[in-house]
C-alpha cells in the first residue's frame, strides 16, 4: 500500500506555525454580540433600577401626599376643633356676661327702687311733719289769739259777741280748707289764698287794737295775739302752696337751677360740637383745595410733557377733547389718540421701538438656540479630562486573564482574496450606514479554503 503524502496548506500557502488558528470575523461578532448582550444587560439593569427607582419615588412621593393629606385633614380637624371650642368659650362667656349683666341690671333696679322707695318714704314723713306741723302752729297760734279776742269782745249787755272770735278764727280755717279742697282738685287757690290773709289781717288787728285800748288785755297779750291770728295762717299756706305745686309738676328753685345749669352745658357742648364741625369742614375744604391744585399742577405738567415729546398724538388728543367737550386731555383720550396714531394699544409704544424689540427678541432666540464652540462648548464640557493610569494597578483588560499575549510577526496568517474583498465589502456598507453587524453574512469559513 502506498503511502500518501498530505501537503497542509491554508490559504495557499503552507502552514509555517504549529499554533491554532482563529477567523477574526468571527472574534469581531462575538466581541460584538458579546457587548451588544452586556449593552442590553446593563440597558435591562439600568431599566430595573430606573422602574426600581421610579417605583420607590412614587411609593415615597405617594406615601408624602397620604401624609401631607393626614397632617392637613389633622390640622382642619384641629382648626375645627380650635374653632369650636373659640365658639364654645365665646358663647360661654356672652352668657355669662349677659348674666352678669342681668344680674347687675336687676341688683341696679333694685337698688333704685329701694332708693326711691326710700325717698318716698322720706319725703312721705317730711310732708306728714310739715302737715302737721303746720296744722300745730295754726291749732297754737288759734288757742293763743282766741282768748285774746274773747277778753276783747265780751260784753255783759251783748253776750251775742262772744261768737265773734269764732267767726274771725274760723273765716280763716274754713279758707285754708278751701284752698286744699282746690290743690286737691287741681282748682285755682288764689281767691282762698287772698280771703285766708284778709281774715288773718282782720283778726290779727282787732287783736292788737285789743291790747292797745283794753288794760286788761295788755300790749304783750295784743302783740302776741296778733302775731298768732297772722302766723298759723301763714304757716298753713305756705304748705298748701308747696303741695299745690307739686301737684300742678311746677319745678322747684333747686329744680329750677339744675335745669339751668344743665340747658347750660348742652350750650356749651352744642357750641363745641358746632366749632369743631366747622374746623373739620375748614380742614376737609383746604384738603380738597390742595388735592385739586396738585391735580391742576400734575395735569399742566402731563400736558406739556406730552405736547413736547409727542405733538403728533397731542395734536389728535387735543382735537378729541374740542370734539367731546372735556376741560382737559384724560387718560382715555390720549390713550384712544395714541392707538389712532401709532397703532399701538400700549401707549409709549411705537412701531419703530415694536420693531426693534422684535428683532432683539428673534436675535435672542438665535444667539439661545445655535451650538456654543470651543472651550465652552457642550461638547467639550462633558468630555473629563484622561486620568493617568497607576502603573502598579490592575490590568482593566477582562477578556485575556489580564495578561495580553505575546505577539510576534507573521503569526496571523494573510486573509484570502476572497476574504479581503469581503471583508471590504462589509467596511463599506457600515460606512454607508447599509447594514448592521446583525445582517453581515458569515463568510469565515466559506470563503477559507478547505485544509487537507
Amino acid at each position: 500500500m502506498t503511502a500518501v503524502s498530505v501537503e497542509k496548506k491554508v490559504n495557499g500557502m503552507p502552514k509555517t506555525s504549529p499554533e491554532p488558528r482563529f477567523d477574526p470575523v468571527a472574534l469581531a461578532e462575538a466581541e460584538a454580540i458579546r457587548k451588544r448582550a452586556e449593552a442590553e444587560a446593563e440597558a435591562a439593569r439600568i431599566k430595573a433600577q430606573g422602574e426600581a427607582d421610579a417605583a420607590r419615588v412614587l411609593a415615597a412621593e405617594e406615601a408624602e401626599k397620604l401624609r401631607l393629606a393626614n397632617e392637613r385633614a389633622r390640622l382642619v380637624q384641629e382648626r375645627k376643633q380650635v374653632d369650636h371650642d373659640a365658639y364654645v368659650a365665646k358663647k360661654t362667656a356672652e352668657t355669662a356676661k349677659a348674666e352678669a349683666d342681668r344680674e347687675k341690671a336687676e341688683q341696679a333696679d333694685a337698688e333704685a327702687e329701694a332708693r326711691a322707695a326710700q325717698r318716698a318714704k322720706e319725703q312721705q314723713r317730711a310732708e306728714r311733719w310739715w302737715k302737721w306741723g303746720a296744722r300745730g302752729i295754726y291749732a297754737v297760734g288759734l288757742i293763743i289769739a282766741a282768748p285774746v279776742q274773747f277778753m276783747h269782745f265780751w260784753d255783759p249787755q251783748h253776750k251775742f259777741l262772744i261768737a265773734a272770735p269764732g267767726l274771725l278764727e274760723g273765716f280763716a280755717l274754713a279758707l285754708a280748707f278751701g284752698a286744699a279742697w282746690a290743690v286737691a282738685h287741681r282748682r285755682d287757690v288764689r281767691p282762698y289764698r287772698i280771703g285766708i290773709m284778709a281774715g288773718a289781717a282782720i283778726a290779727a288787728g282787732v287783736n292788737l287794737y285789743g291790747g292797745i285800748t283794753d288794760k286788761a288785755i295788755g300790749l304783750n297779750a295784743g302783740i302776741i295775739g296778733a302775731i298768732a291770728s297772722l302766723g298759723g295762717p301763714i304757716v298753713l299756706m305756705t304748705y298748701e302752696h308747696g303741695i299745690a305745686q307739686k301737684a300742678d309738676g311746677i319745678p322747684s328753685a333747686r329744680e329750677r337751677r339744675a335745669a339751668a345749669r344743665a340747658e347750660a352745658e348742652a350750650d356749651a357742648a352744642r357750641e363745641r360740637a358746632r366749632v369743631e364741625r366747622q374746623a373739620a369742614e375748614a380742614k376737609a375744604a383746604a384738603e380738597k383745595a390742595a388735592r385739586e391744585k396738585a391735580a391742576e399742577e400734575e395735569q399742566e405738567r402731563r400736558d406739556a410733557d406730552r405736547q413736547a415729546k409727542h405733538p403728533d398724538v397731542w395734536e389728535v388728543a387735543d382735537a378729541l377733547r374740542a370734539a367731546r367737550g372735556s376741560a382737559v386731555v384724560t387718560e382715555q383720550i390720549w390713550a384712544e389718540s395714541w392707538l389712532l396714531v401709532t397703532g399701538s394699544k400700549t401707549v409709549g409704544i411705537r412701531p419703530e421701538i415694536e420693531a426693534q424689540s422684535r428683532a432683539a427678541q428673534a436675535h435672542m432666540r438665535t444667539v439661545t438656540a445655535m451650538p456654543v464652540l470651543g472651550e465652552t462648548s457642550l461638547i467639550n464640557s462633558q468630555i473629563k479630562p484622561r486620568q493617568k493610569k497607576d502603573p502598579n494597578g490592575p490590568d482593566g483588560r477582562r477578556n485575556n486573564g489580564g495578561t495580553p499575549p505575546l505577539r510576534r510577526a507573521g503569526d496571523t496568517p494573510p486573509y484570502s482574496d476572497g476574504a479581503r474583498r469581503q471583508i471590504g465589502r462589509e467596511t463599506a456598507a457600515r460606512r454607508a450606514g447599509e447594514g448592521s453587524p446583525n445582517d453581515r453574512p458569515a463568510v469565515a469559513k466559506s470563503s477559507r479554503p478547505s485544509v487537507s
